[in-house]
């Protein structure tokens, strides 16, 4: 059972993958030993924000801005579930 990230939380990428723009892809890519994911430019503006320093809420109210629209959390915590469930992104302790 996935659980939805709260606004508090802060994700950062977990150590064993490298987040990076990749040149010869055109696009923001997951690293990790076994191989790589190509991220949406949609994904990729989140997993950016991805930093350790940033809650949720920032995270939201960031992408809203960048992109002059409401309404983005519902995806973008979609988006956190699946990431900490593939094991891209933990949440820091507070």
């Amino acid at each position: 059972m996935s659980i939805a990230p709260l606004d508090t939380d802060t994700p950062e990428l977990t150590p064993t993958f490298r987040f990076q723009w990749e040149e010869a892809q055109n696009c923001w890519v997951i690293l990790y030993p076994e191989g790589m994911v190509k991220l949406s430019a949609t994904a990729g503006e989140i997993m950016r924000r991805c930093n350790g320093t940033s809650n949720v809420a920032a995270i939201i109210a960031g992408l809203e801005a960048q992109y002059a629209a409401t309404g983005l959390g519902k995806d973008v915590r979609t988006f956190l579930e699946a990431a900490r469930e593939h094991g891209w992104i933990r949440y820091r302790a507070a």
